[in-house]
């Protein structure tokens, strides 16, 4: 038996900064041999990005990178050059799947298309991450992670619950939405690699990074045509369910109840207190619409724990809590 989930597979990641990289570091996380290819001279823009220790910028020392990128080994070369590109395309002819983010008239113009490629290795599964897709109207548009999320409508809704509706729109923190395209398509790809092992062929899986940022807030889109509601960042508008983040005995924890399970094992850790017996409290849209009293009675128990207690004693309950650290 493989000892794990992608034991055996190969990946060639061709791929810099969050998305493409995180894809291809959870192939490596589940036993695939990966192999990542930065180009000569500053390689993976990732590289510039801290925090450094000791705030000290190095190109092997950055904490981005060095998460992004742990259990591959690497290679560098410039698939523009013939020797670069040679490498190349011997890499394609080893490889199970390739994970790439660059533009598609890039691609194109390297040659390194699914249709050339797929000539080289019939079985080759690209997997292909970019802003808007590889076609439509935008699939030639230069875009950071700031204009995907507010192209997909992400900012609207941020801040989330927020008393100052004339705020400006934020974008959610950290790299959550890159890291959510990586996601989206490592899980493609590995419904390619499954789907080969009954077919024998490859496929060319294209992920648009605004197609997932919209995927996140697939609720309040289609509170719209569906229920005729105007989500906006509004307590009273959101519909949101979640608890979201709350103060702790030692710091803070982002928590869920979406649900009536989630709901149920977090009364059993809490020791189903007398108040949650209350009608108001009886659904999740009766829950949505008295979160704050819901708040209310919680933050006192919260209080009283810290955050890996919760943690680590909601696990087996099923209900989905996180602590949050520096």
């Amino acid at each position: 038996m493989a000892k794990s989930a992608f034991e055996g597979v190969k990946v060639l990641e061709y791929a810099q900064f969050v998305s493409g990289p995180y894809c291809a570091k959870l192939f490596a996380d589940l036993g695939a041999e990966v192999i990542k290819i930065e180009e000569p001279g500053s390689g993976d823009k990732a590289r510039t990005r801290g925090p450094y220790p000791g705030d000290a910028p190095h190109a092997e020392r950055s904490a981005l990178f060095l998460y992004l990128n742990t259990n591959k080994k690497g290679i560098t070369l410039d698939p523009k050059n013939e020797d670069g590109k040679k490498i190349f395309l011997d890499l394609v002819r080893w490889a199970d799947i390739l994970i790439e983010d660059n533009s598609p008239k890039v691609m194109e113009e390297l040659g390194l298309t699914y249709e050339t490629l797929k000539e080289i290795n019939p079985k080759i599964i690209l997997t292909s991450i970019t802003p808007f897709g590889q076609t439509g109207l935008y699939r030639d548009y230069k875009a950071h992670p700031l204009n995907v999320i507010h192209g997909a409508g992400g900012g609207y809704l941020t801040p989330g619950d927020s008393p100052n509706l004339e705020r400006e729109p934020l974008k959610s923190g950290g790299y959550l939405d890159e890291g959510a395209a990586g996601l989206s398509a490592a899980f493609a790809a590995g419904c390619a690699l499954f789907s080969r092992w009954f077919t024998g062929s490859g496929q060319h899986v294209d992920v648009s990074k605004q197609e997932v940022v919209m995927n996140l807030d697939r609720v309040e889109i289609d509170g719209y045509p569906n229920q005729g509601i105007i989500a906006s960042r509004s307590p009273k508008t959101s519909g949101k369910i979640a608890l979201g983040v709350n103060a702790c005995k030692d710091g803070y924890i982002m928590a869920f109840a979406m649900d009536d399970r989630q709901w149920e094992g977090m009364l059993t850790l809490m020791g189903n207190p007398e108040w949650s017996k209350d009608e108001k409290f009886k659904d999740p849209m009766t829950r949505a619409q008295n979160s704050a009293d819901m708040m209310g009675h919680m933050a006192e128990w919260l209080m009283q724990h810290d955050r890996n207690e919760i943690y680590h004693k909601a696990q087996p309950l099923l209900w989905p809590v996180a602590p949050i650290y520096s």
